[in-house]
This record gives C-alpha cells, structure tokens and sequence, in this order.
C-alpha cells in the first residue's frame, strides 16, 4: 500500500525554487489613479498564486508614451500619490513589487523603478541608458541615472535609496537577491545588470516600454536569453502593451522570464485583456552553475572596483507557508527531449559526436580495423552504428568491421538471433566465438562449484563469463591489428554496473561513454525511423529497442527470454538516469532530487507520455519506490563503484549533462562514503513526514 505523501514534501519553497511573476495591465495613459487599481488587481493576484516578486512595464503608474505630458507637474504629483496608496496596500500582498514611474529629483526628472515590500518602498533605481534615436526621443525628458542620480530620494515622507547602483537582498534568504534595470539598459553591449549579476544577484528584472515592430519579438527574447545566460541567472522582462498611444507606435505587452538561457515562461502578445504570467526559479541551479563556472568568479574578481560599488538594500521576504506545488515542468527524462522534431536533432548530434570521436581515434592510431562484441542488446548495437559510420565516413571496407557475437550461459534465442541479423544486415564480417567452454573451464581452474556442474549462478559466474568475452576481444584486437570498440554506457558507469578491468569496463575506445541507457533507447529508434542504415535493419534496431534490459549472464528456464533483468538489481534506468542527470550535473541535495522526482513520476504525472515511451514504461513511481532506488544510486555512485571510473577507457563526451571520466567532468575519490547523502535524504524525508503528520 502506498504511503501519503507528506503535504510540505509539496512546497516549492522548501527546495530551492521561489515563484515570480510578471505583468502586463493595460495601461491608463495620464491616469495614475487607474493604473494603481489595475496594478493591485494584478499584485492580489500574483500574491494569491504565491510569488514572491511581480513585474511591471516601464513608466505603468503613468503611461511611457505621454511625450510631453511627462514634464506636468500635475501628473508627476498623483504619480508620487499613487505610490504612496501603493506602498500602503503592498503591507498585504507577500510578493516584493516593481513598478515604473517618473520621479523629480534636485530638479530633474528621473525615468525610475520602485520596488516596494510589506508596505515600504526599498529603494528606486534609475535607466541608466536613453535612448534617443529613431523613435525614441527620452533624454527630452529625463536625466541619465548614472552619475546624474543623488543617492536617495524623497518618497513616501522619508528618504530612500536611489540610483543605478543597488541590489535588493532578502536577509533571510540569502539567494534570492534582486537588481533592476530599465528597458534599453539591456540593448546596450555592457548591461548594468551584468555587474549586478557578478555582484550576486540571481534574479534581473527588466522593466520596459519596447514598441513592436516586425521580428522585434524575437530580437528580445534573444536579448532576455543571452542575458540570462552569461549572468547565469533569472531575467524577468515585462513590456508595455494595450492603451499605450498608437499615434506613430504600437505595442504588445511582451512578458518573459527566463533562468540561465531557458525560457520559463512567456504572455500572450498583443492580448486584449492584462496579463500575467508565473515561473518557478530554481535558485539551487544558479548558484551550483556559478561556483562550477569559475570564470563567472574571476570576471567578477577583474571588474571588483565596479562590483564593490553597489549598495545592498536588505529587507525580510517571509516566504510562503505550507503547500505550493512546483508548477514548472520536470522532464522525466532529462537526456532525451519531449519534443520530437528536437529528440530527432539530439539524436542526430549525439550520433556525430560518436561517429567523429571514433573516427579521430582511428586515424590518429593508424589502425584500420575494429573488433565488438554484438550481444543482441541496446549498448553493443548502438556501438556497432557507430563503428558503422566511422568506417564509412573514413572510406574504409565495413568488412574490416570484425564483429563477434558470444554466447553464454545466459544467452537467449531472441538476442542472439538479434545479433546475428544486425551483423548481416550491417554488411560487417560476423562471427560467433561460443565462450562456454573457454568459462568451463576457468570455473573449474578455480574451484567454482559450476565447474563441477553445481547450479551456483553468483557475481564469479556472471564475471568469469564477461571475462572470458574481454578476453577474446583483445586477443583478437591484437590477432587482427585492430581496436576494440566499447559499448559500456554512461548510465552502467554511473551505478557501477559493469565488471572491472578485463570485463565489459575496458576496451580501447568506448563510444557510449558518456551516453545514458534512455537516450540509447531512443538514438535505436531514431536510426530505425529515420532508415539511414536501410530497410533491413530499422525492424531489428526496434527489435533490440524493445528487448528486455539483460546481462544475460544466469541462465533462464526459458531460452527464449532472459534470466536476469538489470533492473531488478539497479533500478528503473528512467529513474536511475533522473537522479544521475540532476545529482552529478547540479548537486543536489538528495530530498531535493526525491521532490524533482515525485513531481515528474508521481501519480499527479501519469499521463501525456511521449509517443516513444513503451506503454510498458508509462508507470508512475510514488515516494517509497523514489526513496529506495534513489538510495541504490547513492551507495552505489558515491561509495562502491567509484574505482571503475577512475580506470575508464577515453571515448567522447556528448552531452552538457556531463561525463564521468575522470579526465573531464568528474573527479571524485575511489574510497569515498556515501553516508552524508544517504544520512542527508533520511533527514529531509522524515522531516518533511514529522511536518506533515504534525
């Protein structure tokens, strides 16, 4: 029976994310009045799907596109009203608000953001850069922020910070830290919010009044996202839309938010009514991409006289209590796209990679042969394709292609007719090396009692026959003057689940390397549906794509199936490759990394499978079956099978998700314990269970 799931283990908060939105009210030109209700209309709401910030168009308390009316002092006096009400409502609403608006200072005019919280207004920040070409005609009525701005401003009966040089911190959570900017700030080729980020702020916000023009769209989500990008951060973006002026100009109330490139989210354009849009940051992401990134700290370290000159504005966020459900997408499968136009594209690539790897290494070498072993399973064939298009890319006979398939104790019929029909159909030299006697005899050679035919199917019966196929590869390699070609995938490396040394560990060159078990799932299908390989041989690739998960090793009572599933001993490798992809790529805490799963295989995901998921493999996981498997990984990751890794032959890393040799990505101990990742998901899962029985 399953248990429940603890209600907190629901909350967003509780593992590194915050909720953010943005804003597009329809503007009241020279309204200021009407803009507050519709801008607390919009701020209620974003309070009630508990985000934490909300953002608005450049200039919305007044209207961006008021041209002269900017300079009446009518207008700019129920401005500074409007905020005042403003400031005075946000005592109820949780998130922190920013919003536009035209500010005097010392007799100039100042193009501002204000950003209030709980009642107060922490601070105002200044465009820094003004456009004033083609349509744009700004600097006829404000003053640049920097250096013209004071360092505080009078607003709402009290002085308050002001100027280009501020970052607003929440003290008690030290991630979430917020810099603002206004519109064309970003077009500029140094973004001021490009120190704020080297300064530590993890969420930008941009606040802007950019009229549409054709393909301009584009051209900001392009900005958004490489701003995101190369701060390693959130950029929130939210643009000016219905009721502006459409005397010469018109616009589309454009919002986004994106978070290290990616985008989260995006409002509808030109919409009638006023918008808003939420995402759900993850903050733990950020700060694990920027202390990998070490050139984001030496960047920061060169411009430290322009870093140190920010001012902190600290202020307390309560986050929100209880239940809030992560709203952001979790791919089940991290490695493999849902999209198929995009998981054809991925396939496509990772497929090169292999191939120009393996070729590279064939020339470099001088050696124009290749031995593989060819089981009838997923690794060995997709192995065998790319031996295939490294000869061929190289001009080089695939009859040099010496491929062996081996029979064991836990062979099936299925496999090895697999084998032998992809052999054929592939146009390689095919042979079959029975390695029973030659295991036979070494069972006997040291006193197992399989050699004296007792049924004892432990680990040195399965060894001794991975051996003995290791064994003959190389000498064949060394009969024929050719390379032995690996087919030990990532997934295998990660949990150990390879036999070490002269096993399927080793080769000379192993071209699934860095390839997890479910994308070389579906790099066979996409060879089959794609046909580059011809007609014969897409039915066997779906063939082998469809086959049970097998070492093969046990024998089974029925030949026709195997005797043994890897995944009864390891896990499911969707699972397995989940918590591979997000615990060695970003570092997760353990609880964190059970959440990200419960979300994206729990009973609330069942559902909307890709048409490439086996209707076999659409099941979901509840939070026990999560615990236990992800508890396999730890150990098996961190403590026992770090040594094979630190051994690993060279083949070519494919994927951002990283590799594990121990030449690239990672570099671990081979006599670590994983007792603090083990110790840290006991103590995450049983509190989030205390809190939610309390």
């Amino acid at each position: 029976m399953t248990r429940p799931v603890a209600r907190p283990f629901r909350s967003l908060y509780r593992h590194g994310f915050v909720r953010v939105a943005v804003a597009t009210p329809r503007v009241a030109l020279a309204r200021p009045r009407d803009n507050l209700a519709r801008t607390l209309d919009l701020a209620q709401q974003a309070s009630e799907r508990q985000a934490i910030l909300v953002l608005f168009p450049e200039l919305g308390l007044s209207g961006y596109s008021n041209e002269d009316l900017l300079l009446q002092d009518a207008l700019l006096d129920a401005v500074e009203d409007a905020i005042a009400e403003l400031a005075a409502a946000s005592r109820g609403l949780a998130p922190v608000l920013v919003v536009g608006a035209p500010l005097r200072a010392r007799g100039t005019l100042f193009n501002c953001a204000v950003v209030l919280h709980r009642g107060a207004v922490l601070g105002v920040v200044a465009k820094a850069y003004l456009p004033n070409y083609r349509e744009f005609y700004e600097r006829r009525h404000f003053l640049p922020g920097a250096p013209a701005a004071p360092p505080t401003l009078r607003l709402c009966g009290r002085e308050v910070p002001f100027g280009t040089d501020l970052l607003f911190e929440a003290e008690d959570h030290p991630d979430i830290v917020l810099h603002v900017e206004i519109c064309e700030d970003l077009w500029v080729p140094i973004p001021p919010s490009t120190y704020g980020a080297l300064a530590g702020a993890t969420l930008l916000a941009n606040l802007s009044a950019s009229n549409v023009t054709i393909g301009k769209a584009e051209y900001r989500r392009l900005l958004c996202a490489s701003q995101s990008a190369r701060c390693i951060a959130a950029y929130l973006y939210a643009s000016a839309g219905q009721g502006e002026s459409t005397t010469d100009l018109a616009w589309d109330g454009h919002a986004m938010v994106f978070e290290n490139g990616e985008l989260l989210a995006e409002g509808e354009r030109f919409a009638p009514a006023p918008g808003l849009v939420t995402a759900d940051i993850d903050l733990d992401r950020l700060r694990q991409d920027r202390a990998r990134m070490t050139s984001f700290a030496d960047c920061a370290v060169l411009h430290r006289d322009r870093v140190a000159g920010f001012r902190r504005v600290p202020f307390r966020l309560e986050l929100p209590a209880g239940e809030v459900p992560l709203e952001r997408a979790v791919p089940r499968f991290p490695y493999v796209p849902a999209d198929p136009a995009t998981r054809d594209a991925r396939c496509e690539e990772t497929y090169s990679i292999q191939v120009v790897g393996l070729a590279q290494r064939l020339e470099a070498s001088g050696i124009r042969k290749a031995v593989i072993g060819v089981s009838g399973g997923l690794d060995s064939a997709l192995a065998l394709l790319v031996t295939v298009g490294a000869f061929d890319r190289l001009g080089l006979p695939r009859r040099d292609i010496l491929a062996y398939t081996m029979p064991g104790f836990g062979t099936s019929a299925r496999t090895r007719g697999n084998a032998w029909a992809l052999m054929r159909a592939l146009g390689v030299s095919a042979a079959e090396l029975d390695i029973r006697p030659a295991a036979e005899q070494m069972l006997r050679d040291i006193g197992h009692p399989a050699g004296r035919g007792e049924p004892v199917h432990d680990i040195t019966f399965e060894n001794v026959q991975a051996g003995e196929r290791a064994s003959h590869l190389f000498r064949l390699a060394n009969l024929h003057g050719a390379l032995v070609i690996g087919t030990g995938d990532l997934s295998e490396l990660a949990l150990g689940y390879t036999t070490y040394g002269v096993g399927d560990h080793m080769a000379h060159y192993n071209v699934n390397a860095s390839v997890p078990k479910t994308l070389v799932q579906h790099l066979l299908r996409w060879a089959a549906a794609t046909g580059r390989f011809g007609a014969e041989v897409a039915p066997v690739l779906r063939a082998i794509a469809d086959t049970a998960i097998s070492p093969e090793l046990v024998p089974a009572a029925d030949r026709e199936g195997p005797g043994q599933r890897a995944e009864e001993t390891i896990g499911p490798y969707a699972l397995q490759d989940f918590n591979l992809y997000h615990l060695s790529r970003f570092g997760y805490r353990p609880g964190k990394v059970a959440f990200l799963a419960l979300h994206a295989w729990g009973d609330a995901a069942r559902g909307a499978w890709p048409d490439t998921v086996p209707p076999d493999q659409r099941i979901a996981y509840d939070l026990p079956t999560i615990e236990h498997w992800l508890a396999v990984f730890l150990r098996r990751f961190f403590q026992t099978s770090q040594f094979k890794r630190s051994a690993m032959p060279d083949g070519p890393k494919v994927g951002s998700g990283g590799s594990l040799s121990p030449r690239g990505d990672w570099r671990a101990p081979s006599d670590a314990s994983a007792e603090a990742w083990l110790e840290a998901l006991r103590r995450d899962l049983d509190r989030q269970r205390s809190a939610g029985a309390g």
